[in-house]
């Protein structure tokens, strides 16, 4: 019988699919104050309502909960729009002639860009993340198809078992010539939101990094919240490998790293991109590829950079995960095979174990220089 499980028990393994128990974690500061990068760095910008009427804003402090800049007058509310029509001189010279001060909760900051609803993510692309989830053929990618949303409420399903990620952005000023770098690109924080459930059942058990099912499971509405301020680096190769992600939940430290620590950067992305334009997963029961157009990567797509240690599923299944799989099948359950008894056993005991996100629980994503995204779980 061993001989037989092990190649699901390697393939399970690189899902994710142990339960973390943090019975102790590192307690957070509060994150309502964040760094701003200073504007030799970088340009950071956010949309406000004025008046009614949406405005970009340059932002020059994030503190206490509190987001003060000046009001762009004359530019899109579009960031991107904007840096496109003026680019770093043009908009510098708005910030330096822009009159009063504004200041405003960040809570009531509005979703800082317009995406489309088809994103690339990069999966175990932190070492630490690939080493829990004993994942050896990743990194790896996978399209992530839903909306982007800004911070707020998320309604909980109870067939999920919930799961956050937290990652940096990525999303170019013009579509993105795979062959070709862009010097600039702008920078957000967001939280891949990952219903393992879905995703135990649909992923390849052999090859999880083919990145079968990953769509299924990352992509259900409000799966993609996004982060308050947009950053555009005068030097990306610079200001990004200094980017420090964390999340807590309900104030308890559970991911942080630095963005350097990733196996992929940007550039290599757009690489490992290029190889796998032609690979095509199931998505309810329709095709799905990688979003490129004619080669190039559409604009407001965006790239998640991937997620540090500390997700609630990582790798390893228990002996007796398997017994009872097994006898589940044996007496009766032919209508499902043997794997998808081990998939529907694991997804059991972790319903059961409670440490998977549930109404009532907030999570809390922080950087330095990219501000917060903030979610409350909701009961339906």
């Amino acid at each position: 019988m061993r001989h037989f499980f092990s190649p699901i028990l390697f393939g399970f393994a690189t899902a994710f699919l142990s339960v973390q128990i943090f019975a102790s974690g590192v307690a957070s500061a509060s994150p309502s104050t964040v760094e701003v990068a200073a504007s030799a760095e970088a340009l950071t910008l956010a949309r406000v309502n004025v008046d009614g009427t949406p405005q970009l804003i340059s932002v020059s402090s994030y503190t206490d909960g509190k987001v003060s800049g000046v009001v762009l007058t004359g530019a899109p509310d579009d960031p991107i729009a904007a840096f496109q029509e003026l680019g770093f001189e043009g908009l510098d010279a708005l910030i330096e002639r822009a009159g009063a001060r504004i200041e405003i909760e960040a809570t009531d900051l509005l979703i800082p860009v317009a995406l489309t609803d088809r994103h690339i993510a990069a999966g175990t692309n932190f070492p630490e993340h690939a080493e829990e989830a004993t994942v050896e053929d990743g990194p790896f990618l996978f399209t992530k198809a839903v909306q982007p949303t800004r911070r707020g409420e998320l309604t909980h399903s109870d067939e999920w078992l919930l799961d956050y990620e937290v990652e940096l952005c990525f999303v170019g000023f013009e579509p993105i010539d795979l062959s070709s770098p862009p010097e600039h690109v702008g920078l957000f924080l967001c939280n891949d939101f990952t219903d393992r459930a879905a995703l135990l059942r649909h992923l390849d058990p052999f090859d999880p990094a083919s990145g079968k099912g990953f769509t299924t499971g990352k992509s259900a509405p409000g799966f993609m919240p996004i982060g308050d301020l947009f950053v555009i680096p005068r030097d990306r190769k610079r200001f990004v490998p200094d980017i420090e992600l964390t999340l807590f939940v309900d104030g308890t430290e559970r991911q942080r790293a630095f963005h350097r620590q990733a196996v992929w950067d940007f550039d290599e992305m757009l690489v490992q991109i290029d190889q796998r334009r032609d690979v095509v997963w199931d998505y309810r029961g329709e095709p799905v590829m990688l979003p490129l157009e004619n080669g190039t990567i559409p604009l407001r797509t965006a790239l998640l950079g991937g997620t540090p240690s500390g997700t609630i599923f990582q790798g390893g299944i228990g002996f007796s995960v398997y017994v009872r799989a097994f006898f589940n099948w044996l007496f009766g359950g032919w209508d499902r095979s043997i794997p998808q008894w081990v998939v529907e056993t694991i997804i059991e005991d972790a319903k059961t174990s409670g440490t998977f996100l549930t109404p009532g629980n907030q999570v809390v994503l922080r950087a330095d220089k990219l501000g917060t995204v903030e979610t409350l779980i909701v009961a339906p």
